[in-house]
């Protein structure tokens, strides 16, 4: 019987080596990235059956990597394991499709029978805040995802903004004019139904847009 073909994204190398010994115990594990677009390639390269990744990495978080990968392939399987501790963070990952939410603390216990129910195609979720996120999703939320609104070069740019990158060096970083930058900066403010650029960045903190 062939072994499920996990990849893993976790920008922690120990960490990641951690991981690494307890997926090695019962799958193939076919590779290890350290960043949202290194993740991007190396699943579109090594096809995995499930990817394994942390929320908050450098250059895309693992929940835009992985709205990005979903478009190419809508069946692709995620986990993501996390020190996130937080309802919100749990329910956007579901809502984009994850199939399994664990947190770092307690994934020596979880992450195998979290990669299991993925491969079967279940999904699975920490006890420690299952009950919480499950009610939250039956409830609703009347501010939905409004992180959702942002497109993805948007959310790129806020991220180096709360990095404290000025409209120049983020213009020079993504190959796109300062007036781009600035123009995309006050559609955000405008989208958001914010005020000033300090209440964009607060925003950013409080949603998990934040460079590690």
């Amino acid at each position: 019987m062939n072994r499920t073909r996990v990849l893993l994204a976790d920008d922690h190398r120990i960490v990641a080596e951690g991981l690494k010994r307890l997926l090695d115990t019962e799958f193939d594990l076919v590779g290890i990235v350290e960043d949202g677009r290194a993740l991007l390639a190396a699943a579109r390269e090594l096809k995995p059956d499930v990817v394994v990744t942390d929320i908050t990495m450098p250059k895309l978080n693992g929940i835009e990597a992985f709205e990005e990968l979903k478009k190419e392939d809508p069946g692709i399987k995620v986990i993501f394991l996390t020190m996130h501790h937080s309802i919100a963070y749990a329910r956007r990952a579901l809502d984009a499709g994850a199939h399994g939410y664990v947190l770092k603390h307690s994934a020596s216990d979880e992450l195998i029978l979290a990669v299991r129910a993925a491969a079967a195609g279940k999904t699975f979720v920490t006890p420690a805040i299952a009950g919480e996120v499950f009610q939250a999703m039956r409830g609703g939320d009347d501010a939905g995802d409004p992180v959702g609104k942002l497109t993805l070069r948007q959310r790129e740019i806020l991220r180096l903004l709360v990095d404290g990158l000025s409209a120049k060096v983020i213009a020079s970083h993504l190959d796109i004019s300062p007036r781009t930058v600035e123009f995309h900066k006050y559609t955000m403010i405008e989208t958001l139904g914010l005020s000033t650029s300090a209440d964009l960045i607060r925003f950013a903190l409080q949603n998990g847009i934040e460079q590690d």
